[in-house]
This record gives structure tokens, C-alpha cells and sequence, in this order.
């Protein structure tokens, strides 16, 4: 997921410097968009696992 977030930020950055500004501000949203899912996926995950180790032991 944080690689098609760096993809879709790349090419955002790319059609920025060719003027192509409605697709820019449109890949910078979806990267922004896509960064912000896994940052939640991680967080959840990381709450998870903590639970399960503190479960085993």
C-alpha cells in the first residue's frame, strides 16, 4: 500500500512540473488518501500483536 502511495506521489510530483495541474492535485489526493489507510492498518496491527504477545505471556 505505501508503494502505490509513493507511485501515485511520483507521478503526482511529474505532471506537477509538466503543468498538469487537475491530474497532480488528483494523485497527490489518492497518495495522500492511500498513506493515511496504512498508517491505520499499521497502528491496528501493532495494537493487535501487542495484545496477542501480552496474551502468551
Amino acid at each position: 500500500m505505501l508503494k502505490l502511495a509513493l507511485l501515485f506521489l511520483v507521478i503526482s510530483i511529474i505532471a506537477g512540473i509538466f503543468g498538469f495541474t487537475g491530474i497532480s492535485a488528483g494523485t497527490a489526493a489518492i497518495a495522500k488518501t492511500l498513506f493515511f489507510i496504512a498508517i491505520v492498518i499499521f497502528v491496528v496491527l501493532l495494537i493487535i500483536g501487542l495484545m496477542a504477545g501480552k496474551a502468551i505471556f
